[in-house]
């Protein structure tokens, strides 16, 4: 497909703008996809910081998307017309780990721009996007564009967290942080038929996580919020599961407290500070296991199709905002304002 289109990049601090470029050329077994819906994840964090040198722009922007195949260069695993999740990654598709599933974790990640040899690296937010065919998994008839693309970092993170620690109906979850993922968390649980306890400060965050199903909602400032979430468990030992969406060492410290004997804990979100992990108390006399989750084994796919089929009214709640990428300045500034769940763009208004 000959031609150009639009994408967004980040040009100042707190500037964003659209740029022409052109329509990237599907590579081996890499297909064209026409973007249909980009949701928004942690992109604002660049557009608070800007370009790192002057005169430079950030080119690669979101890793997240639903849309339509449009063109292939040989036959592989999708064909023309295909509606697809656009996992945001290049991993090789031959290792252990990608065979398993676990893609993210790959050893061998290629880079976008030196496979297709694009002198300009293209991200998410654009009209046209490239992915390996085997990462375009198929959208069911019956789910739109918009609940599809809620399969990666919307959904993602907390259900491969929730796979992990074999969470079920029998569960009472503390989720800490209620920004977006944290906000997905609840949907996962929710639809597991969990007990749902979230931590959170910020007041807009903290009626949308009671909107989205929340049971309970703590501040996490409070000094005796330990004893307040014990005290909300049927025995007051604690919660039998935690996850932390947060990404703060008191935060995750707050799982770790506020789960029972012998309880789960999982953390989701990226921290780079150190966290104080007591190996006698926490993990031989309290007996918890602790894990990290980044997402979830491609090899679910399809289960996380049927949370989206079976949570349809409350992801409607979950996608807060929906922006023309005409708008993307402002949809920036909204996501960086920490008032939102998932924001979508519309990469054609």
């Amino acid at each position: 497909m000959e031609g150009t289109m639009v994408k967004a990049v980040i040009v100042g601090e707190r500037q964003a703008d659209l740029v022409e470029m052109p329509i990237p050329q599907p590579k081996a077994d890499w297909a064209l996809v026409k973007m249909r819906v980009v949701p928004m994840c942690t992109e604002y964090k660049a557009w608070l910081r800007g370009p790192r040198s002057p005169g430079e722009r950030i080119n690669a922007l979101g890793h997240e998307g639903a849309g339509e195949v449009v063109q292939v260069a040989q036959p592989c695993g999708v064909k023309v017309g295909d509606r697809v999740v656009v996992m945001g990654a290049g991993p090789c598709g031959r290792c252990a780990y990608c065979r398993a599933g676990d893609f993210l974790h790959c050893p061998y990640q290629a880079q976008y721009a030196d496979f297709t040899g694009e002198a300009e690296p293209t991200g998410a937010y654009a009209q046209y996007r490239l992915g390996a065919a085997w990462l375009l998994p198929k959208i069911p008839d019956d789910i739109s564009f918009e609940h599809a693309s809620m399969a990666w970092c919307g959904l993602g993170p907390t259900f491969g967290a929730m796979q992990t620690i074999g969470m079920n109906a029998l569960d009472t979850v503390l989720i800490t942080g209620a920004g977006p993922v944290g906000q997905g968390g609840i949907v996962n649980a929710k639809y597991r038929g969990a007990r749902v306890i979230v931590a959170e400060l910020e007041p807009w965050r903290v009626e949308r996580a009671k909107l989205l199903g929340a049971d309970a909602v703590v501040d996490p400032r409070d000094e005796h919020v330990v004893e307040q979430i014990r005290e909300m468990t049927v025995d007051g030992l604690g919660v039998t599961c935690a996850i932390d969406c947060a990404g703060v060492v008191a935060s995750q410290r707050l799982c770790i407290d506020a789960t029972r004997t012998k309880g789960r804990v999982c953390f989701v979100a990226e921290s780079s500070d150190p966290l104080p992990i007591r190996v006698s108390a926490d993990m031989l006399r309290k007996g918890l296991t602790l894990v990290g989750q980044w997402h979830y084994s491609l090899n679910d796919f399809g289960q996380i199709m049927q949370v989206i089929r079976g949570s349809s009214d409350v992801l409607d709640v979950l996608i807060s905002h929906r922006f023309p990428m005409s708008r993307v300045q402002d949809a920036l500034a909204l996501s960086a304002s920490h008032e939102c769940g998932k924001i979508i763009l519309d990469p054609w208004a």
